[in-house]
């Protein structure tokens, strides 16, 4: 039996607590490697308990056998399996396990009750949009439904939006890498030029077969390059091709490292990847096989030769790296200079940052330090640097605010105080989320010191209690002392301890209301 984390107990009463309140359909999003199957057999075994029957769909063999043994690890729950002859109907065992290739069938699905299972759980939620998934979850039309993913980019919390009802809860990979349940990640770019500027898009991501023609030429330069940076290292590298994968790892022996390489054909798959587990291997190079079901935690270097636009997709193949091991201390993810007139294509900075401007000043950063830098430092420096840009652009209107005769906060004083990008970049994905804060939203907001005039929908209400309630718990300035210190000309006062702000706010008080002398409120800090 596993004993959960806090972020996963805070997500499993998270989950529970939104089916409880209605939103029959939900999102749990977790960064790859931090335990998303320890979290959902913690809910199914919930379930279980109070005598649900529980379907985990996935879309492969071996997720199906992986969601199976980690039920039982973290549970002790045994499941039947729902795929090709074998079938849960009349088994006594609640949970199921089901391949969505067998289940979707017309006169298989048909077979089943609408109200025989209770709960559905989704593994690699945006798989729910697909034909397929909706067939089989719409045969159960009041079932609760979790949706598993790894952090999704606007445009996919956008998609996931239209079939579900509300996020549960979001675990941050940079949350993640503090609190040290991912590896840090060093980012180091390679100076070297790939042009895929003609690459073609095909299924709303770069052409697979495009991206591998247009690798050829720099196949030999990358392996060389390779060879100075990965030595010494457990490395794996994804690509787009099968055969540019098998070409990559002879080029990679030839530059004198250990490759393998595996595919979906691979009779010795198994064997390989035991080998390249065991140390054999330097380096294991695979055609996207490895982005789900695999893990291996003393991988600490990750070279993505297939560019993507697709965030969680990108997060899933970083994450084969940033699992802890004994003695490991970093992940080493190696970039190049893409050349492509596309601004949506990945890189590292995709993996901790939703903010396009704090993104872009980390690639710049990329481009700038040959020598490589830490991805959590560079991102706190990068969203200092925004925010004093964005402190700048809108002086004049953060001037009228903090001059404003009211006792209130405005929301975007509050956000850039806090220093909240996701408070500052909100934007609606659920129903819910779009309709006007309620009564009981806006009188908390006023109670707690925030001018709930300017909150335009309920799910910034939504979220602006959250990051009220979980400051308080932390010990941080409350937007009143945000307020009173603001109009005196001190700066990111939302970011002081609770107690400094009290404290600096008696010295005002004890100085009949006027700034000590010798004091700069613009340059004081705590």
């Amino acid at each position: 039996m596993f004993e959960l984390r806090p972020y996963q107990a805070e997500a499993k009463q998270a989950i529970l607590a939104a089916w409880d309140e209605g939103y029959r359909k939900t999102l749990l999003v977790l960064p790859t490697g931090c335990g998303k199957t320890v979290v959902f057999s913690s809910v199914t075994e919930n379930q279980v308990n109070k005598g649900h029957r529980v379907l985990i769909m996935a879309h492969r063999g071996e997720l199906l056998d992986q969601a199976a043994d980690k039920l039982k690890e973290a549970s002790g729950l045994d499941s039947v399996l729902e795929k090709a002859e074998s079938t849960s109907l009349g088994s006594f065992l609640p949970v199921t396990v089901g391949s969505v290739q067998s289940l979707a069938q017309e006169k298989r699905l048909a077979r089943f009750p609408n109200n025989y299972f209770q709960d559905i759980i989704v593994d690699e939620a945006h798989h729910c949009l697909s034909d397929s998934y909706k067939r089989v979850l719409d045969h159960f039309p009041n079932a609760n439904i979790l949706g598993v993913t790894a952090t999704p980019d606007r445009g996919d919390m956008k998609n996931l939006g239209e079939f579900f009802d509300s996020k549960a809860y979001e675990y941050s990979m940079t949350e993640a890498i503090r609190e040290g349940y991912l590896c840090p990640i060093k980012a180091q770019m390679i100076p070297l030029e790939l042009d895929i500027a003609d690459v073609g898009i095909s299924s709303g991501d770069f052409s697979a077969g495009e991206i591998g023609h247009a690798l050829e030429p720099y196949l030999h330069q990358i392996a060389s390059e390779m060879a100075n940076y990965c030595r010494g290292r457990k490395t794996v590298v994804f690509l787009p091709l099968i055969a540019t994968s098998q070409k990559f790892c002879a080029m990679l022996n030839d530059a004198g490292l250990r490759a393998a390489e595996v595919n979906g054909n691979s009779d010795d798959r198994s064997e390989v990847l035991a080998d390249f587990e065991a140390g054999k291997y330097d380096v294991l190079c695979n055609s996207m096989l490895l982005t789900e079901g695999w893990d291996c935690p003393s991988v600490n270097c990750i070279v993505v030769l297939r560019p993507t636009k697709i965030r969680s997709l990108y997060q899933q193949m970083v994450g084969r790296g940033m699992r802890l091991s004994p003695g490991k201390t970093e992940l080493l993810l190696l970039d190049f200079l893409w050349m492509t007139e596309r601004h949506d294509l990945c890189r590292p900075s995709a993996l901790i940052s939703k903010d396009e401007a704090i993104a872009k000043k980390i690639d710049e950063r990329m481009v700038e330090d040959a020598d490589g830098f830490d991805l959590i430092e560079a991102e706190e420096q990068a969203e200092r640097d925004i925010l004093a840009e964005r402190e700048s652009a809108l002086a004049k209107q953060l001037a009228e605010m903090r001059g404003k005769k009211r006792k209130l906060v405005d929301p975007l004083q509050y956000a850039l105080s806090i220093a909240a990008e996701d408070l500052t970049n909100y934007v609606p994905t659920f129903a819910w989320e779009m309709a006007p804060p309620s009564e009981k939203q806006i009188a908390f907001l006023e109670r707690r010191g925030i001018f709930a005039d300017s909150v335009r929908n309920a799910g910034l209400a939504s979220l602006l209690i959250d990051r009220l309630q979980r400051r308080q718990q932390m010990g941080l300035a409350t937007p009143k002392q945000i307020r009173c210190l603001e109009r005196y000309g001190f700066r990111q006062v939302g970011t002081w301890a609770f107690e400094d702000a009290s404290s600096l706010i008696s010295r005002l008080a004890d100085n009949s209301w006027r700034v000590p002398y010798g004091m700069t409120p613009a340059l004081y800090r705590p």
